[in-house]
């Protein structure tokens, strides 16, 4: 395992797992290749840009041919699927997207894993596959999958792609299914970015429902430790959840996010709640710390730390808050009912 296709590699977790390999394996060789969406963002990797073993191509994941092109050119032996739509408000407005990337997508990446006989494929899940959590219960990795979004949905059909390429080829394959990410290069639709920014500006924080939704919020960083040690260390064909083993309610999340601003929750607004919003995920992570690894922020200190890093760099999301996000901004909450 020298030379990785890290698929997605300018979006928001890609772009750290980049960061995070070439650091950690200065013989490794990370080649991005991304359709730069509107959450791909090559200023996420401006720092890397000139790195030897850093190479970027533009391709999507639905196109066979590229994708073969680009194993080829680069002699690639591992592809660590980071690609996808992940926005769940975005793939209630418009599902399609989420299918042809996250479905087919994943199709077109195991075609060419199988057909180049790569030394592994990892792929980049999510907890939502297993649905709202009832109290008392953490999900396992062998739970079954209940999604109720249209982008769990997507995501949960992709796992289930790569176990049956597993099963009927032998292919190497792992999953990791990770919590609520935060941290540098989160493209502002998602929560905390959102909440932070919006706060920056003086803007109202539209908090879904009665806000009492529990999420294990991680820092990223901790997220692409582990998914690395997976990659490296995890058994073929096996699931490994990805979190802090924490939970808090979002309404929690939203005033430590203030406190650490030094702002007002009078600035906390709650708006109608989206369709289907699952009351509450929980992982049970046990199995990867199996492996050795352990987080280095509870979530708490990731919403902290993330908050810094949002007020530290202005530069990077107020292009992005005055670009296609404003019209998208509009659309989820320009007619939202106030509660």
């Amino acid at each position: 395992m020298k030379n990785l296709l890290i698929t997605g590699g300018a979006g928001f977790i890609g772009s750290n797992y980049v960061h995070h390999v070439l650091e950690a394996h200065p013989d490794y060789r990370a080649v991005v290749y991304d359709k730069l969406t509107y959450a791909g963002n090559l200023n996420n990797l401006a720092d890397v840009s000139d790195h030897p073993a850093y190479r970027f191509v533009h391709g999507d994941i639905t196109d066979r041919a590229g994708v073969e092109r680009a194993i080829q050119e680069h002699d690639i032996d591992t592809i660590v699927n980071f690609a996808a739509e992940t926005h769940v408000d975005r793939s209630i407005l418009n599902p399609d997207a989420f299918i042809q990337t996250d479905v087919y997508g994943t199709y077109v990446l195991l075609e060419a894993a199988r057909k180049f006989g790569l030394e592994r494929y990892h792929q980049i899940s999510t907890d939502e596959v297993y649905g709202h959590i009832p109290a008392g219960h953490s999900s396992l990795e062998t739970d079954p999958v209940a999604p109720r979004s249209p982008y769990a949905a997507s995501k949960t059909s992709g796992d289930l792609m790569v176990l049956a390429y597993r099963v009927t080829y032998n292919l190497p394959v792992t999953i990791t299914r990770g919590s609520n990410n935060i941290g540098p290069y989160q493209y502002p639709e998602k929560v905390v970015p959102l909440f932070v920014t919006n706060a920056l500006e003086g803007k109202r924080l539209p908090v879904y429902g009665d806000g009492r939704q529990m999420r294990d919020y991680q820092w990223v960083g901790d997220h692409c430790e582990a998914i690395d040690i997976v990659l490296h260390a995890g058994e073929l064909g096996e699931i490994y959840n990805i979190g802090t083993g924490q939970e808090m309610e979002n309404l929690r999340m939203v005033e430590i996010l203030l406190d650490e601003l030094g702002a007002s929750r009078d600035l906390i607004q709650h708006v109608e709640d989206r369709p289907g919003h699952d009351r509450r995920y929980s992982l049970k992570i046990d199995k990867v710390r199996g492996l050795g690894w352990q987080p280095r922020h509870d979530p708490e200190a990731a919403i902290r730390k993330t908050v810094r890093w949002y007020v530290a760099n202005e530069w990077w999301w107020q292009p992005i808050k005055s670009g296609e996000f404003r019209e998208y901004y509009e659309r989820m909450y320009g007619s939202r009912k106030v509660l």
